[in-house]
Order: C-alpha cells, then sequence, then structure tokens
C-alpha cells in the first residue's frame, strides 16, 4: 500500500485527533492556522487513504467487567498459508483478542486478550488451542499491573 503524502497541517491534526477526535474542527482549524472546511476535507482524505483506520472509544477494560489482560504466545504445528490464514480469521472474530501479531522468531502469534477471570481465559484456551489441532503449544503471561497502554503513534516532526 503506497503511503500517502502528509504535510505539517495533517501532521498536526492527526496529533490533536490522538489526543481526542471529538474536538471540533473548528477548533483543529483554529489550532493548525486552516479553516474548518480545510481541516474536514483533510480528515476526510486521511480516513479515505488509510491514515486514519478509525475512530473509537478507548474503554478502561476493568470498569466493564475485563480486568484481567493476558498476554499469549501461539506456536503453530504447521505454517502452510491456509493454517497461518485460517488462524489469523479465528483470532480476529474472536472478541477477547484485543490485538493479533503475526511475529517472527520462536511464536507464531502474539495476543493480547482481556477476560473477567481466569475462568473465562480457561474456556477461551480450550476453544482457541486446545479445541485446534493446528496450535502446538501456547504459553500465557498475566499482566500484573497496566503501566502504560496507549494507542498514539508517534509523528514526525
Amino acid at each position: 500500500m503506497p503511503q500517502p503524502s502528509l504535510d505539517s497541517f495533517d501532521l498536526a491534526i492527526l496529533a490533536i485527533l490522538q489526543r481526542d477526535n471529538t474536538t471540533p474542527q473548528r477548533l483543529i482549524g483554529e489550532a493548525v492556522n486552516l479553516s474548518a472546511p480545510a481541516v474536514q476535507r483533510r480528515i476526510k482524505r486521511m480516513e479515505q487513504a488509510g491514515v486514519i483506520a478509525g475512530n473509537v472509544a478507548v474503554v478502561e477494560p476493568a470498569a466493564v467487567g475485563q480486568p484481567i489482560t493476558i498476554f499469549v504466545e501461539v506456536e503453530l504445528e504447521s505454517e502452510r498459508t491456509e493454517l497461518i490464514d485460517a488462524a489469523k480469521r479465528q483470532f480476529s472474530a474472536t472478541p477477547e483478542v484485543q490485538q493479533c501479531y503475526y511475529v517472527t522468531g520462536e511464536a507464531d502469534f502474539i495476543l493480547v486478550i482481556t477476560v473477567a477471570d481466569m475462568g473465562a481465559y480457561e474456556a477461551l484456551t480450550r476453544k482457541l488451542f486446545f479445541g485446534s489441532n493446528n496450535v502446538r503449544k501456547f504459553r500465557t503471561f498475566v499482566a500484573m499491573d497496566r503501566v502504560k497502554v496507549g494507542l498514539t503513534v508517534p509523528l514526525p516532526d
């Protein structure tokens, strides 16, 4: 995918939106010295180009009964393309899986999972790992503290 050209106005708009995507376009325009319609056009262009992937509310997991964050390394039995794609589809379709990365190294995938309790995680392991003929092994790391969680991407100066 070709990388879209972003100028200093685009980067300034992105910086504001990453802090608070509910900031009115009029206020963004005042901050970056553009009109609100110009800001709107730039945001729309960046959305269409895939620079802005979505606009979401970041929810605190513990506030909605999902206080446990778990990191899981998953190693597959076979690295055939169709089996890797099937694993990607399964992990992507599982609501508890917050993030999924196909990685190099010993593990094939790293998952970030949120659950209500260890019983819920155990049930999930039965579905995702023990119920799959293609999972060789998995390793679980339970987060003891959320030191930093962020979705902002560092922007060039």
